[in-house]
């Protein structure tokens, strides 16, 4: 199924799952940063990462090869590999 999406929406969203899965307190769509390092500067573990990995994979019917996570390292690098996806 080919979903058309927008990447500034798409940046949006997973952003939204980033900050509600990881809980983040005292942090907003506006003041979330796409290019932020989610391993070295937010410190997120592979856990973390399988979590939100799992919520993208059903929120944008695709597949996430485990293999395809250290290239997941920010939100703008995750859109671009959604949108490669559909």
């Amino acid at each position: 199924m080919s979903v058309n999406l927008n990447k500034k929406t798409l940046i949006r969203r997973i952003t939204e799952i980033i900050i509600s899965e990881l809980k983040l307190e005292d942090v907003t769509l506006d003041t979330f940063d796409p290019e932020l390092d989610l391993v070295d500067e937010l410190g997120i573990d592979s856990m973390d990462l399988a979590t939100i990995a799992l919520v993208l994979q059903d929120e944008y019917n695709i597949t996430i090869d485990e293999d395809d996570y250290p290239k997941l390292r920010n939100v703008r690098l995750i859109a671009d590999y959604i949108l490669e996806k559909n």
